[in-house]
């Protein structure tokens, strides 16, 4: 079972920053949009805010999930560009052996 693990470590990678993303691009959304909602409930007896504060840390939230999906994309970039192209890379070229070279 671990040698399975290590062989398909390129893609538990690649899963595990995808649903990352999502989690972060979603909990921004949800903790806005209840931090405007809460404010609402709290001082709309006072300043008439029902749908202004939920509306403006909805749109702050979303802003806040984007952010953090786009520092998440830079970090697995830099982490890309870290790791030794072995993948692709070219092997090198063997000369037979007998031969002269000219």
């Amino acid at each position: 079972m671990i040698h399975f693990k290590e062989k398909h470590k390129d893609a538990y990678d690649a899963i595990m920053n995808a649903s990352t993303l999502g989690l972060h691009l979603v909990s921004g959304t949800f903790v806005g949009l209840a931090i405007g909602y809460w404010l609402d409930v709290w001082l709309d007896g006072r300043f008439h805010t029902k749908p202004w504060l939920t509306l403006a840390f909805l749109v702050i939230g979303i802003a806040a999930g984007f952010k953090n999906v786009y520092l998440d994309v830079r970090k697995i970039q830099r982490a890309s560009e870290d790791e030794p192209k072995t993948r692709f890379a070219e092997k090198p070229v063997e000369k037979p052996e007998g031969k002269l070279e000219e």
